[in-house]
């Protein structure tokens, strides 16, 4: 995954938008105003933090060697997941639309209902 189909994957959701808070060289990604993937998309590792549910962040982390605690983020709550390794696109695309999705699922009902969002959407 290159940085452009990165970028590509995050903005491909119903009302994601880029942001860059944190200086020129970090765009971060947000939906309803909430956070859910941050990359510094000209760095020399292309890397991405995506909020995971804890349990899943853990065994993901247990599981491959590209999936760390999220870096300067809760631990918890956030992994960062380095791109170019072993994990397949598809495998880091699941892992930002769950990102997405996990935001989208606290926004208040009328800005889930704007988004078209359901919970558990399949595909």
């Amino acid at each position: 995954m290159s940085p452009a189909e990165l970028r590509g994957r995050c903005l491909s959701f119903q009302g994601a938008e880029e942001t860059f808070p944190f200086g020129p060289n970090t765009s971060v990604f947000k939906i309803g105003g909430k956070m859910f993937a941050l990359s510094q998309l000209g760095a020399d590792e292309l890397q991405v933090s995506l909020k995971c549910e804890p349990t899943l962040a853990e065994q993901l982390r247990e599981m491959h060697a590209e999936v760390t605690p999220g870096y300067h983020l809760n631990k918890r709550h956030w992994n960062t997941v380095t791109i170019g390794g072993s994990l397949p696109d598809q495998m880091i695309s699941d892992m930002i639309e769950d990102s997405y999705d996990l935001v989208v699922s606290t926004l208040p009902e009328r800005l889930r209902r704007a988004l078209g969002w359901r919970a558990n959407r399949q595909g």
